[in-house]
């Protein structure tokens, strides 16, 4: 009697049919992409001294708990404040100009509490937040401390520069546009750069902690 022999499998057809899953798999798999805050670091000061003192008075502490609410904690006051005012309390803190001395601001147009923070260089900016804050109120938060620099940082830029008829942020857009000259890109990042010297984005973030 004749054996029978087992049929082969088709390795070609079966490597093709691999392909086509993987090719429906990555048509119809939906990616999330993640919202976020597009940050360039300051360059590490390599002459940086390792301890350094800094006045209380010169930290603008901001906490946010589980429940997204914000304490925040300056001028040796403590209280709870909305996003919606945030901005304006951190331009109150940049801006105070409570230095006397050699810490004096001449720039500074706040109110030069002597409780307040000293100087533009001297200000920092601290945040932490629990591990059950919301990712969209983290997200608000940031933004507020930015958009404070940044009106800071506007003003000067046009007290600066005033016959170039734009401000810090419509500054930094137009170095970043790729239409721009090299020469034009040369020029604003001389002067962009003085600004960001002037008024330097001191921003500290803590590890976030975990509510009981």
């Amino acid at each position: 009697m004749a054996k029978r022999s087992a049929p082969e499998v088709n390795a070609g057809s079966m490597a093709d049919i691999a392909f086509l899953l993987l090719i429906f798999f990555l048509v119809t798999t939906t990616i999330e992409t993640d919202s976020g805050l597009s940050r360039k670091l300051p360059p590490l000061d390599e002459n940086q001294e390792q301890d350094v003192i800094i006045k209380e008075k010169n930290i603008f502490q901001l906490q946010v708990n589980k429940n997204n609410d914000l304490l925040l904690k300056t001028g040796g006051e403590e209280k709870v404040i909305e996003i919606k005012d945030l901005r304006k309390a951190a331009v109150d803190f940049l801006d105070n100009g409570g230095g006397t001395g050699s810490d004096a601001c001449k720039n500074c147009q706040g109110k030069r509490n002597p409780k307040s923070s000293d100087n533009f260089d001297k200000a920092i900016v601290s945040l932490q937040n629990d591990r059950a804050t919301k990712y969209d109120v983290y997200i608000a938060v940031q933004n507020e401390i930015l958009a404070a620099y940044n009106q800071i940082r506007n003003r000067e830029f046009v007290k600066a520069y005033p016959n170039l008829n734009m401000n810090f942020v419509e500054a930094d857009q137009k170095y970043s546009d790729p239409r721009t000259s090299s020469s034009e890109k040369e020029s604003l990042k001389e002067k962009l750069e003085a600004i960001k010297i002037l008024v330097p984005q001191k921003f500290s973030e803590a590890e976030p902690k975990k509510s009981n």
